[in-house]
């Protein structure tokens, strides 16, 4: 691999990858289980702790195996080859392929503001519960489009992440900017005023919409699932800043710049998630918020704040957002997925590159996987669980921080993982409450993850049965 990605190049890698759609939809959901503004704040901090603890955990072993794979190299080095191969093929099962697929729906969706004959035209193919419709195919279009770039160089694919990266970046700020100057009724003092109290209204399904019902308060054992089950929504939104890892083999200077990649784009990206939220907060008031139209309290503010031309400013900021999300996620999977077929662990073919550099067959064979999954329509169904399942290999991974350092203290280590081992602790400490919390009060977002990584066992031990 020619080491042609830069400092800068890596940084929007990494905030590219990490805002999609989530920021803009989430919120809704959050607000559902625990009603109150303090308890929303609360909860996308605990994530923005969490998440740069890891990037900077993270950092250690970057510096230690700076090579293309990233996490799935850092695991396979330090636990073996059989729990390499069960990250790499949650990847390519669901983590990468299915949230490529979601990122790309909602691009479609965004899209059908302002071209409405998307939503309004019958389905192409319908039989019972399936079928397919524009949307599916705009996203599916899109998918392939951004791979197809992606086969021709870095330089391209760099190119147009930079591009969008910056330009979602500033119309942020701006929507930042102006939920501030432009609001004359604030809600704030009324989404404040519960304090630390929570509460929960799951709504009244009518139609494609929930409407309110009853404000219920919680507290104890019921307080923590509530916590749980948001921490889904703003865990899902925060996550892919691993992907620049998975590129290291491209980045110059890979021991300093990923680490400082990381620690820079996850530390920027959550500062102006919390921001956001606090404009939805200052627009809306809980009802607002948490009963938005079709769970988009971004649209919702953006009308407030600009007025009926806000829908269309927001419908174009999300697909800006999520058209540079999608060409970052593209961009980085497929180097996972080459490095695990030159350790034997996936299709031979996948290790080529192309003549401009590129693992271009690695490319297509996620392009077309994500794009069964956008077709299929069952992708909303697997991403449930994609929060649980990843968190539990970012905490294998930062425990391999700690492992490392009692197994192989000898090791060379050109970058030491900061206030450790409070740094690493910390990410364990949450992430393993998160991971019980939902295991307790929420089982369909933990037990499908599992059964996802058990299929990948005979699926190996098949791969493997030759050299055993």
């Amino acid at each position: 691999m020619k080491r042609q990605l830069k400092l800068w190049d890596a940084v929007m890698l990494v905030m590219g990858s990490m805002i999609g759609s989530g920021i803009f939809i989430v919120s809704s959901d959050m607000m559902r289980n625990l009603g109150s503004g303090y308890w929303l704040i609360a909860v996308w901090v605990i994530t923005g702790i969490m998440t740069v603890a890891a990037a900077i955990s993270y950092g250690e072993l970057s510096s230690m195996f700076p090579k293309a794979g990233g996490q799935f190299t850092y695991i396979t080095e330090i636990f073996g080859r059989m729990t390499g191969f069960l990250y790499g093929w949650g990847l390519f099962a669901v983590i990468q392929t299915g949230t490529i697929a979601a990122v790309a729906m909602a691009f479609g969706k965004f899209t059908a503001y302002l071209v409405p004959w998307l939503n309004d035209s019958e389905p192409i193919f319908q039989n019972g519960g399936f079928k397919i419709t524009w949307v599916q195919i705009l996203a599916i279009i899109v998918i392939l489009l951004l791979t197809f770039i992606n086969t021709k160089g870095v330089k391209n694919g760099k190119f147009l992440q930079n591009v969008f990266t910056a330009s979602k970046i500033l119309a942020l700020l701006g929507i930042i900017l102006f939920g501030f100057l432009l609001i004359k009724d604030s809600q704030w003092a009324s989404n404040m005023s519960f304090g630390w109290n929570a509460f929960q209204d799951f709504g009244n399904e009518v139609g494609n919409n929930l409407l309110p019902t009853n404000w219920k308060s919680i507290s104890g054992m019921a307080l923590l699932g509530g916590l749980a089950a948001a921490m889904v929504g703003s865990v899902f939104s925060s996550v892919a800043w691993e992907n620049v890892t998975f590129v290291s083999g491209e980045i110059k200077n890979p021991e300093k710049n990923v680490v400082k990649s990381m620690v820079l784009g996850t530390s920027a990206v959550m500062v102006l998630y919390l921001l956001v939220n606090l404009v939805y907060l200052n627009a809306l008031d809980r009802d607002g918020i948490a009963f938005a139209d079709k769970n988009r309290p971004a649209v919702a503010a953006s009308e407030v704040i600009f007025g009926n031309i806000g829908t269309v400013i927001m419908a174009v900021l999300v697909m800006i957002s999520t058209f540079g999300c999608i060409n970052g996620l593209v961009l980085a999977g497929s180097r996972v997925y080459q490095t695990m077929a030159k350790d034997g662990l996936f299709f031979k073919s996948a290790m080529e590159n192309n003549r401009h550099d590129v693992p271009e067959k690695s490319l297509w064979m996620q392009g077309i996987w994500a794009s069964i999954l956008a077709l299929s329509g069952q992708y909303g169904d697997l991403l449930d669980m994609i929060s649980f399942v990843i968190v539990l290999f970012y905490m294998i991974t930062v425990f391999g921080v700690i492992y490392l350092r009692f197994k192989k203290p000898e090791l060379e280590r050109p970058y030491k993982t900061w206030l450790y081992p409070i740094t690493p602790l910390l990410y364990l400490f949450i992430g393993s409450a998160f991971c019980i919390l939902l295991m307790m009060y929420k089982p369909q977002y933990t037990w499908p993850g599992f059964l996802l990584i058990l299929i990948g066992l005979p699926v190996y031990w098949f791969i493997n049965r030759k050299k055993s």
